[in-house]
């Protein structure tokens, strides 16, 4: 997540911190110095870091009930409205994601039932229900806050936790992808019921509805693209014409090709169809600023962009594009051949195509152009290639 930065590392999980929660520590901090002094600041700030190392522990309930089933969370990040961990992937068993979901909820009632324990032999009721700072009251309003995380995260409404127990037990019953758009359709609508309360109580609510209607709508939309994934091969999902160029091309050339074209990177292959790396726009730019148009194209581009087989099943190549953050991942033939790109916009649009025709229309996806009758890519991608460079004057 953009903005962030790792603090800590625990069992193999980075830590991080949005810079959004340095604002509000600091928001926090002031709002109870005006109130009541540097005592108050004091209690305030402690206040807001425990309530938050409590959303950690949630998080990490959910990464160590999930590594439990072989998937690794690379981080957490803490943010102002809660914490996220960053799971690889989630179960595909629908008891394993409710066991995954169930898992942080129930890590709020352990270290509830803690503080209760503490309370008890520190303080009787009367002193609990008394105003102030001590230590009582402040594992009290921990206790509180525990239970609250409790309650709220088994709202369903989805991708919280609630939403993902929903998923599980409809998984139970019917197909991922349904349970998925009912699960997401009910978050959506507690979005709309936390955004009106929201509006005339706590302006809070309105920002984690947003949080949570675009989160049902990410995860109804992931979940669409990985059952069509499932079957599709990639020669369906590559573009197949596109434009291409020399390792001794210059920038200029890049440029005049970003102008008449509508591609916005360009690989760069040799003579042999070999892939050299990928000149990507905001590297073409950047470039431009700092060396000027006559520089090669080989000092700009990307070389840390890994190729794909167009043998490999489209999911694993779309994994692998959102794994390295690429945007264009070249497709080479068994020769190590350009024959193809898979582009976040070709697939996009391939998504809407499909999700606009109706299940009995749908057609079994036909190789693209830069393959042939059965399926294997031929040299279209290679004559693609050698026109752009005849275009870029190589």
């Amino acid at each position: 997540m953009r903005w962030s930065f790792t603090v800590l590392r625990v069992a193999g999980i980075e830590v991080k911190l949005h810079v959004t929660f340095l604002l509000l520590l600091v928001w926090i901090g002031m709002m109870h110095y005006t109130r009541g002094g540097p005592g108050a600041a004091l209690f305030g700030l402690l206040f807001i870091l425990l309530l938050f190392g409590s959303v950690l522990l949630h998080e990490f309930g959910h990464a160590l009930a999930a590594r439990r089933y072989g998937i690794e969370t690379p981080d957490i990040t803490l943010l102002p409205i809660g914490g996220v961990a960053r799971l690889k992937r989630m179960p595909d068993d629908p008891g394993q994601e409710l066991v995954v979901a169930l898992a942080g909820p129930a890590v709020n009632v352990g270290i509830a039932l803690v503080l209760f324990l503490a309370i008890g032999t520190m303080a009787g009721p009367e002193q609990m229900a008394r105003p102030g700072r001590g230590v009582a009251a402040l594992l009290a309003q921990l206790l509180t806050v525990n239970v609250a995380l409790v309650l709220f995260n088994l709202l369903p409404a989805f991708p919280m936790d609630g939403g993902r127990v929903l998923r599980a037990f409809l998984a139970m019953r019917m197909s991922y992808v349904r349970a998925t758009t009912i699960a997401s359709r009910v978050g959506q609508g507690m979005a709309f019921l936390f955004g009106f309360v929201g509006l005339f109580f706590n302006p809070l609510l309105v920002f984690i509805a947003l949080f949570v209607y675009l989160g049902a709508t990410q995860e109804a939309a992931a979940t669409q693209m990985r059952d069509v994934s499932e079957s599709l091969p990639l020669a369906a999902a590559m573009v197949t014409e596109f434009r291409s160029l020399p390792p001794e091309a210059t920038l200029g050339d890049a440029a005049d090709l970003l102008l008449r074209t509508h591609q916005h990177d360009f690989p760069v292959v040799d003579a042999a169809g070999a892939v050299r790396g990928v000149l990507t726009r905001d590297g073409l730019i950047a470039a431009l600023r700092l060396q000027g148009s006559d520089t090669a194209v080989g000092s700009a581009m990307r070389t840390n962009i890994p190729l794909v087989s167009w043998r490999v099943p489209f999911a694993e190549a779309f994994r692998l594009m959102q794994d390295c953050r690429c945007p264009a991942l070249p497709v080479t033939d068994d020769h190590g051949r350009l024959v193809g790109l898979l582009t976040p916009e070709n697939v996009g649009e391939m998504m809407m195509i499909h999700g606009a025709l109706r299940p009995e229309e749908t057609p079994g996806w036909r190789p693209g152009r830069g393959a042939g009758a059965a399926g294997h890519p031929t040299s279209a991608g290679r004559h693609d290639a050698e026109r752009a460079r005849d275009d870029a004057g190589g």
